[in-house]
C-alpha cells in the first residue's frame, strides 16, 4: 500500500538548541534507513514550513505505523497520512 504522509516538525525546533540538533541528525540517519528499505518512496520539503510530504510504502496501516513511530521526531512531530488507491486512469496501458 501507499500512503501520502505530511509531518510537521516544528516543535522539534521548540528545544534546545543542541537537543533538537541531536534529534535532527537521529532523523536524517533514520529516513535514509527508511529511503534504502523503500519505505519511503518519494520525499519532499514544503518551503517555508519545517515539514515534509511524502509517499510511503508499507504492507499495511499496522506496518506503516511502526516505521512512523521509530522516526526519532515521533513525539514532537503532528503526522497527517492518507492512504492511497491507485486511480483507474493510471491503469489503462
Amino acid at each position: 500500500m501507499e500512503f501520502l504522509v505530511r509531518v510537521d516538525g516544528a516543535r522539534v525546533y521548540e528545544l534546545p538548541a543542541d537537543e533538537s540538533a541531536a534529534l535532527i541528525e537521529r532523523e536524517r540517519v533514520r529516513g535514509r534507513e527508511l529511503m534504502a528499505a523503500g519505505t519511503i518512496r518519494h520525499f519532499w520539503r514544503i518551503p517555508g514550513r519545517r515539514g515534509n510530504i511524502g509517499i510511503w510504502s508499507a504492507a499495511d496501516a499496522d506496518e506503516l505505523e511502526a516505521a512512523l513511530t521509530s522516526l526519532p521526531v515521533w513525539p514532537y512531530a503532528d503526522i497527517e497520512v492518507t492512504p492511497l488507491a491507485r486511480h483507474p486512469m493510471t491503469a489503462m496501458s
